[in-house]
């Protein structure tokens, strides 16, 4: 009995863990700073949430390995490639790719527009300026961690789980899809309704894209984690123009 509670007591926890992990260790940035005597230590600390995110990716990796491990499985296995059906699943990836590019940026960009008299803005308030040493770390770090444990937390390990304790599998869906999209508000958490209401929202539709794909066929997750890491590599190159 009690290692079913434990069994239903850690989806939820993974649920929630990461949007908590990023405020706590944000708290943690910005305290250095104020121990240091800087003025504004909250948004100084906010500058460095590309080594926020690596440290929970890297937290959540280690997680994920003793939760599978404890179920006796292997969490590396869930990023094999499954050869006999290789063929359908790159077919299926190409129709998926032709829909992630727009679900991914247009909401991001129209929202903008509809928050911020100037869309520059709101890039301002999430790329700014850190060391060069500290972008050059970010550009590997920041989207290869992000590629292996976002998309795992949610649709391998936490979605599954909803869907095997008997909850709806539109519900099982719907829960970790939201999280992943609303996560983002605390990336970094910045104080500015505009700018938390942009990116509590901004990857909302993109969230519920891929939670539904990996319901579909969770044997696409090594595909869509790849995509991730490119999608996030091109980002954290926006980092190089704000470098000092």
């Amino acid at each position: 009995m009690a290692n079913q509670h434990q069994n239903f007591r850690w989806p939820w926890i993974m649920l929630f863990l990461r949007t908590l992990l990023f405020a706590s260790i944000q708290a943690l940035f910005a305290l250095g700073y104020y121990l240091a005597g800087k003025a504004g230590a909250w948004d100084a600390g906010a500058a460095w949430w590309p080594f926020v995110v690596t440290i929970v990716n890297l937290i959540c990796i280690a997680l994920l390995v003793r939760l599978f491990r404890a179920e006796g499985k292997r969490f590396w296995d869930i990023y094999r490639i499954d050869r006999e059906h290789l063929k359908q699943d790159l077919l299926a990836l190409l129709g998926i790719t032709i829909l992630l590019g727009p679900v991914g940026f247009l909401p991001n960009i129209w929202l903008g527009r509809l928050l911020f008299d100037d869309p520059q803005t709101s890039l301002d308030l999430l790329v700014r300026p850190l060391p060069m040493w500290a972008v050059i770390i970010s550009l590997a770090a920041f989207p290869i961690t992000q590629g292996i444990a976002e998309l795992a937390t949610y649709f391998s390990y936490v979605m599954p789980r909803f869907k095997a304790s008997g909850m709806r599998p539109w519900l099982a869906v719907s829960l970790p899809a939201l999280l992943l999209g609303f996560q983002h508000f605390a990336i970094p958490l910045v104080f500015d309704l505009p700018f938390l209401t942009w990116r509590l929202f901004m990857y909302v539709p993109f969230a519920f894209l891929l939670g539904v794909v990996l319901h579909w066929r969770p044997r696409m997750l090594p595909y869509l984690a790849v995509i991730h890491v490119l999608m996030d590599a091109s980002f954290a190159a926006m980092l190089l123009d704000a470098a000092v």
